[in-house]
């Protein structure tokens, strides 16, 4: 989904410059690790990315906040309506990942999460022990806990191999990312749970955008806004057909677990008093942009 994002936002950057301007879009480990990339980014030796605020944890500790469980509305679209106009995210946490170096020019959902493993999870239960691969986030982590999985931090790279050879047991990510990386065949079942959306940032660096032309800042700009549609329709498409092939893979079958609102419930109860401890034990702000995010929430669902 973000090489595709990229292509496109290169491809379009070209069309409005007639060529005069290049974006050359790199795929995933083209630039390194994760890690490297917000290094990269924040030194100016890559002047764009999309990254997941997953990765960037430990360094704005508010960005930790796209790891709560069952915080943003269980419509996509609805979500993608707050991602897009929300002043806690577009504006004062962007502010907090500037000072780094890194701005933020838009947040985007790829599409619901989903869990992976070969228990089948279909109750709090059943994380009982399970060692459950997450980003490098002490949120993520704690969220786990909650559910009494034993939580690993590991890289996307490592991730298949993991699953394979039982160094972690379980995952969670999008529909056409499970597929595309083929976490089906190394994994019994696919559990639909919805609990959270997997959230990308189109990221620049800070000093590189700020020192822009103003036509060409507009043009990025533009294109950033214009590219919000653009993706939203693109996860749609990919995460509704690749659930069909899943279901259709006769070679590496997946049992499909949906569950319902009664079992949601159950672990949507595990999952929300981790917003209390986001507030004392990870903001940095006493819980303001959280608070502020989940007003704007309110205010889009009701």
């Amino acid at each position: 989904m973000q090489y595709e994002y990229a292509a496109e936002f290169a491809k379009r950057i070209s069309e409005k410059t007639d060529g005069k301007i290049t974006v050359e879009p790199y795929e995933y480990g083209g630039l390194g690790s994760e890690v490297d990339q917000v290094k990269s980014l924040q030194q100016g030796a890559v002047q764009l990315a999309v990254m997941s605020p997953g990765f960037t944890g430990n360094m704005v500790k508010e960005g930790q906040l796209f790891a709560l469980h069952f915080l943003f509305p269980d419509s996509v679209e609805t979500t993608q309506e707050i991602l897009n106009t929300s002043e806690a995210l577009n504006t004062d946490l962007r502010a907090r990942y500037e000072e780094h170096q890194i701005s933020p020019l838009a947040f985007w959902t790829e599409g619901a999460m989903q869990w992976t493993s070969n228990v089948g999870i279909d109750e709090p239960a059943d994380f009982e022990g399970l060692k459950m691969r997450v980003q490098e986030s002490p949120l993520m982590m704690e969220s786990y806990k909650a559910y009494g999985a034993s939580p690993q931090a590991l890289s996307w790279s490592e991730l298949y191999t993991g699953l394979d050879r039982g160094t972690v047991e379980g995952q969670e990510n999008p529909i056409f990312f499970i597929y595309d990386a083929a976490f089906h065949e190394v994994q019994d079942t696919m559990t639909i749970s919805n609990h959270n959306n997997y959230v990308a940032m189109t990221t620049v660096n800070t000093d590189w955008y700020n020192g822009l032309p103003e036509n060409v800042k507009t043009i990025v700009d533009d294109t950033v806004e214009e590219m919000q549609a653009w993706v939203f329709e693109e996860q749609k498409t990919q995460n509704e057909k690749l659930l069909e092939e899943m279901k259709n893979d006769t070679e590496h079958p997946t049992e499909i677990i949906e569950l319902t609102e009664e079992q949601r419930a159950a672990f949507r109860e595990k999952a929300v008093p981790l917003q209390d401890y986001y507030i004392e034990n990870v903001s940095e702000v006493d819980g303001e942009i959280l608070n502020k995010l989940k007003e704007e929430i309110k205010a889009a669902t009701e």
